[in-house]
């Protein structure tokens, strides 16, 4: 019997799902972070981890495992080389094919037909596919590109409230949330945003919407330009003519009803999630 199995390797974790040629699943792993830029090495390291926790749940034999059909969405994979490092190793498989996070969100999403993602998480990026080809839109990375993300809002926060310290724009309830992590204290501040993270600025996404939410002028400025922003993404991935658009991503829940109901009407909603896009990856098509 053929196996299939997809794993999703992203920054903060890795997942796989197997199945059976029926789609019954057999067998689940979880890891650590995936993410190309812990370097080939422990990348490696860690799919192995979490596909041998999934074989090893479902119990087949090292016959079956050596028949297994994988597909492997891998955050990062698109740095110089990563690609080609990979399909040098050897996982054990009948065959591994490769593709990034995001393209295996957008076939997921879509069960494997034409559409497109635009992904609201920590950073952001539209993922489309027409007639089967792949297309990306922003995700340059931060502070670069990432309009609408939680590190944008998280930055904004941060820009308000040093503004605020200063006395050259007004104290808000949220400014005050901010600048309290660091005792009021700009040199602090400013220390902590020379090593900061677009995760750590992530972190304070949460407490952006909370005082947006609970109309904060500036908390309600910053993420209304997050909304605008997120409205051109997605007038223009329809302007190149997809049909379907799904948004994904954690903070994708928080920010959709700040967004004009005209424009959430145009959404749609998911058909499956990035590990059913790695096992399409990996060959596997549902019975219809």
């Amino acid at each position: 019997m053929t196996y299939y199995l997809g794993i999703d390797a992203g920054g903060s974790n890795c997942r796989a799902r197997l199945v059976d040629a029926q789609g019954l699943v057999v067998g689940k792993g979880r890891s650590g972070p995936a993410n190309a830029r812990i370097g080939i090495e422990a990348l490696y390291a860690t799919l192995i981890e979490t596909a041998d926790k999934a074989i090893a749940e479902a119990g087949l034999s090292a016959g079956e495992r050596a028949a297994i059909r994988a597909g492997m969405g891998i955050a990062g994979i698109t740095r110089l080389g990563m690609r080609e490092a990979l399909e040098a190793l050897d996982f054990g498989f009948a065959s591994t094919a490769f593709a990034t996070d995001a393209q295996i969100a957008n076939i997921g999403a879509h069960a494997g037909q034409d559409g497109a993602i635009l992904i609201i998480g920590t950073g952001s990026a539209a993922k489309l596919r027409i007639d089967g080809q792949d297309y990306t839109i922003g995700g340059y990375g931060f502070p670069i590109s990432d309009e609408g993300s939680a590190a944008a809002l998280g930055l904004s926060a941060m820009r308000h409230a040093l503004r605020a310290l200063d006395g050259r724009t007004r104290k808000t309830p949220l400014s005050a949330a901010v600048t309290e992590r660091f005792d009021h204290d700009t040199a602090r501040a400013i220390a902590w945003m020379d090593q900061a993270t677009p995760r750590d600025y992530g972190m304070f996404a949460p407490l952006v919407m909370d005082y947006a939410e609970a109309n904060d002028p500036i908390a309600r400025s910053i993420v209304e330009d997050a909304a605008e922003h997120i409205e051109r993404f997605i007038e223009t991935i329809f302007a190149r003519g997809v049909a379907r658009c799904t948004l994904v991503g954690g903070l994708a829940p928080r920010i959709s009803p700040w967004l004009r109901a005209r424009t959430v009407e145009r959404l749609s909603a998911p058909l499956g999630d990035a590990l059913d896009g790695a096992l399409r990856l990996a060959g596997y098509e549902p019975a219809s």
